[in-house]
């Protein structure tokens, strides 16, 4: 394909840095490809100028060049492509603004904040192999990595972390966070629409105080993560089950729950779902939210596994571009789950009902872990343990799925991706679970993933334990 003169031109790299300036040469180059971007010299499609033709054209370092490039792309302006460069996003307009914000809906005059985790084993039971956690080990992390930002922005954010911060978050890091999601096709907006939270937890238990009153129904998906079943009980709505298959939910059996229980919400792991590793396919995600707009219901997209995605998942956020859909999102998984640092995405009028609940509620968030994730963010550095982790993970996944197969146990439907793998061990997993937890084996047996809690004969494992002899012989003596 051609190239006009004037696009020619601006893929030309003729700019040179200024030596001796107090902007360094990194931040300058980022300045410098941002300006065209905006003024279109370097338009949608284009393709960078290679990190070597750049590195000697200006003059500088090709590890100057990489690092000013992976800003762009924590930005979401520029693309990386395997093999063939770095390339300019196409913009997603942000949602307009409106002439005046909505006034607050008046809170109900008590929240009822309790809720009650169940533990299966007794707290007397050692726990010497934990095959049914939720994180990766902490050796799969990166923690000189976090480490080095937390010293980073401990000698340079000087009051930021001494005060209260805004009630949305720190705005730096909803600034980058909302060009991210415009990145994957979702119309945010840092002000708008984009408010940060202590974990995808607390991300949830504002949306069903504000959203729910005891006696409502909510869609879940079956199986699904027991730790919202808890919080839904505790809120005193009634839990509809839909059953969930590879491509997403029942849509018959959905359709007919729907219009017999007329819900409030329906919560739904998107991409990589928890505990199946399973991702909904496009026609799925349309015909859902066709039923969310016949049966007038919300949707709150639980995006925690997105990353371990090898690509850019449907997203019924960007289809309904936060009109029903509610993203929510976190690091934990990814980054370090100390940090505490999740986020929400919401329509404009939504979001200025949550702010108050999240004053009332907490005040604000932590400005700390969110300078320390907005520092990962923009130098490029999660993007990199991102995709070193995907590679360590699907390999012990594919390990993991080895093992259970040679154990005896089946895996009817295999994962796209994630960290865990959800296998039929043939009899009743809870069972096996409470045998395994007296030789100090943490196993998550199906029963926790139903949100009516019927026997199961599925198990929730972990990928870590790929590696771990002494686990597989322990499961191969019980079964």
């Amino acid at each position: 394909m051609s190239v006009s003169k004037r696009g020619a031109n601006a893929l030309t790299p003729h700019w040179q840095p200024v030596r001796g300036s107090d902007t360094t040469l990194v931040v300058q180059l980022e300045q410098e490809l941002t300006s065209r971007i905006a003024d279109h010299l370097l338009r949608a499609g284009s393709r960078l100028p290679s990190v070597r033709r750049m590195a000697e054209s200006a003059g500088i370092s090709r590890f100057t060049v990489l690092e000013a490039y992976d800003r762009l792309v924590s930005k979401g302006l520029v693309e990386p492509r395997p093999g063939a460069g770095y390339f300019v996003r196409a913009a997603v307009p942000a949602p307009p603004l409106a002439d005046a914000a909505p006034a607050p809906a008046a809170l109900p005059s008590h929240l009822d904040v309790a809720w009650l985790l169940r533990g299966m084993f007794p707290e007397s039971t050692p726990v010497d192999i934990p095959a049914a956690a939720g994180l990766l080990p902490a050796d799969w992390m990166n923690p000189d990595m976090v480490n080095g930002a937390l010293r980073a922005v401990g000698r340079g954010a000087g009051a930021v972390c001494l005060s209260y911060g805004h009630p949305r978050g720190y705005a730096p890091l909803r600034e980058q966070l909302a060009a991210q999601l415009q990145s994957q096709g979702i119309a945010a907006h840092k002000d708008r629409t984009v408010m940060m939270t202590a974990g995808v937890t607390h991300a949830l238990d504002l949306l069903f105080r504000l959203l729910l009153q005891p006696g409502d129904t909510v869609m879940v998906e079956d199986p699904g993560w027991f730790l919202i079943f808890g919080r839904l009980a505790a809120c005193g709505v009634r839990i509809v089950g839909v059953p969930r298959g590879p491509d997403g939910p029942d849509l018959d059996v959905m359709a007919q729950l729907a219009a017999a229980h007329k819900p409030k919400l329906f919560l739904i792991n998107s991409a990589v779902h928890n505990p199946t590793g399973h991702t909904l396919s496009a026609a799925a995600a349309h015909d859902v939210l066709r039923l969310a707009e016949k049966h007038d219901f919300l949707i709150i997209e639980d995006d925690t596994y997105a990353d371990f995605h090898p690509g850019v998942p449907v997203r019924l956020a960007s289809l309904d571009r936060l009109k029903r859909v509610i993203l929510v999102g976190g690091y934990a998984k990814t980054l370090a789950a100390g940090l505490r640092v999740g986020f929400l995405a919401a329509s404009p009028e939504l979001m200025v009902r949550l702010t108050d609940l999240k004053l009332l509620a907490g005040l604000t968030t932590s400005n700390l872990g969110e300078c320390i994730v907005h520092r990962l963010l923009q130098d490029g550095q999660y993007r990199r343990q991102v995709v070193r982790l995907r590679q360590r993970v699907d390999q012990a996944r594919q390990r993991c799925i080895e093992r259970v197969t040679e154990c005896g146990l089946t895996v009817p439907h295999l994962p796209y991706a994630g960290i865990f793998v959800w296998a039929d061990c043939g009899r009743n997993s809870e069972v096996l679970a409470r045998q395994a937890a007296e030789k100090g084996v943490l196993l998550a047996p199906g029963v926790l993933f139903s949100p009516v809690q019927a026997p199961s004969s599925y198990l929730r494992l972990t990928v870590s334990m790929a590696d771990h002899p002494k686990f597989w012989s322990i499961l191969r003596k019980l079964l």
